[in-house]
């Protein structure tokens, strides 16, 4: 059983990295944003899965650890998503294009 599991994690990593190294700069923010969204329904099944009740105490410690790290990355993952769409933003100050031609 553990070297299934083992078996499909690494196959699950390996088809991960695969496709994410395909995908062009353009389209990072949008799957970023859709990462973000997919991580926040690990984090509720987490907590449902806590709040249910597990038994044994390394399970509610790994399930703990495991919200905690989902947590920073969805947080984490916003954070970048707003800060490369703030790029996008003009700046406060600068004169425009149709400002310049008149």
């Amino acid at each position: 059983m553990l070297l299934n599991n083992l078996a499909v994690l690494v196959l699950a990593g390996f088809v991960g990295f695969v496709v994410l190294s395909r995908v062009p700069n353009t389209l990072h923010t949008p799957l970023m944003s859709g990462t973000n969204a997919i991580h926040g329904i690990v984090l509720l099944g987490g907590l449902i899965v806590l709040g249910l009740g597990t038994e044994g105490v390394f399970n509610k410690i790994l399930l703990v650890i495991a919200i905690a790290f989902g947590t920073v990355n969805v947080v984490g993952g916003f954070l970048v998503t707003d800060r490369m769409l703030g790029m996008f933003k003009e700046k406060p100050g600068r004169a425009t294009r149709k400002e310049d031609d008149a």
